[in-house]
């Protein structure tokens, strides 16, 4: 399992090297949405990781849509006694049985194309109803601050070719089933200074640029995770685009550091970036590197008019990752690392190749 995985803790243990914020929460209770997500599988391993290297330990509550999808995908870890499991559904959400909740890092949304385009009403939801949810909780039960995971899709599509900086937003077609991702984090982040502003209720958000790494699910079609299992599996990877489109792509647990970093010392009812300026780069260059890596062959293909439907239409995505930094973040893997990083844990965890 991806938690006894050698390099994987070698990682964890790397990133950990820059979050002194994490000691002085001993005993308190952080509640992870989306707890089996790419994103969300990255902090809960990052903190008990924490509790693994320290005295004092912080308590898990990892949630999904049931609680035996969340144990099932934890199965390893299910007799710790820092981790705990409940149902989260952010689509139609219920909060009653929490309580003792801390913090929250809402981290549940659809993300990968192909479950924004067959389910965009649940995506809308789950940024809005389900995020809303968490607010009244938090209001109510004395929550000390709610972290919003949303997305640099919020940005839209730009006039300048530059990364994007917190305050630059560009053109979302409202009229796109595809953009309920996109106008949904933007509604979310909307709630997020409403609460703010007519209740007091803390929060802080997050826009993550292109996110990949070992904890993505095989059925992920975003092509950093899908080329990255073809990879491990000795599979040429197939690349559907000119692959022109810059992203700031971004190894999982530098995402998890800097939601750290920004839950502890973020302003209060502002948005950071993350991006690793060591890992900007275009479509291209991340095929041309999970092939120079893993040794396998990129194929081009011309792709259907249904996985036409599924791509981000922004051609530069990329994102400003200054005011992040300004907290003391860093990013500690570049986009060489982290992918050669994710194939070998893949197959070392999957026995790919073996």
């Amino acid at each position: 399992m991806l938690y006894s995985s050698s390099v994987w803790k070698n990682d964890l243990d790397t990133a950990l090297s820059i979050l002194p914020e994490l000691s002085g929460k001993a005993s308190c209770c952080i509640l992870v949405t989306g707890s089996t997500g790419l994103i969300g599988t990255a902090v809960v391993h990052l903190l008990l990781r924490f509790n693994d290297t320290h005295e004092e330990k912080i308590h898990v509550l990892a949630t999904g849509r049931t609680v035996e999808r969340v144990k099932e995908h934890f199965s390893d870890l299910l007799d710790r006694e820092d981790l705990f499991f409940a149902p989260f559904d952010a689509a139609d959400p219920d909060l009653s049985g929490f309580k003792n909740i801390d913090y929250i890092i809402h981290a549940a949304s659809p993300a990968s194309p192909d479950a924004i385009v067959k389910n965009p009403v649940e995506t809308f939801e789950s940024n809005t109803a389900g995020l809303k949810a968490l607010f009244d909780f938090s209001k109510d039960n004395g929550v000390k601050r709610l972290l919003f995971v949303s997305s640099s899709e919020v940005y839209g599509k730009k006039s300048q070719d530059t990364p994007s900086l917190e305050y630059e937003y560009g053109f979302i077609d409202p009229l796109l089933p595809r953009n309920s991702y996109s106008i949904g984090k933007r509604a979310g982040e909307n709630l997020c200074a409403s609460f703010l502003s007519e209740y007091d209720v803390d929060s802080v958000i997050v826009r993550p640029g292109h996110i990949y790494g070992p904890t993505a699910a095989p059925s992920d079609i975003r092509v950093s995770s899908s080329w990255a299992y073809d990879a491990a599996k000795g599979k040429d990877i197939v690349m559907k685009s000119s692959g022109e489109q810059i992203r700031s792509y971004c190894y999982c647990l530098d995402c998890a550091t800097a939601i750290m970093k920004v839950l502890f010392e973020g302003k209060s009812g502002e948005a950071y970036n993350i991006s690793n300026r060591e890992s900007i780069m275009s479509i291209a260059d991340l095929a041309d590197t999970i092939s120079s890596v893993s040794g396998v062959s990129l194929i081009k293909e011309i792709p259907t008019e249904e996985e036409r439907r599924a791509f981000n239409p922004m051609k530069n995505s990329s994102l400003d990752s200054n005011k992040l930094e300004s907290l003391g973040w860093k990013g500690l893997f570049d986009g060489k690392t982290g992918v050669s990083h994710t194939i070998g844990i893949l197959r070392e965890v999957n026995g790919f190749g073996q």
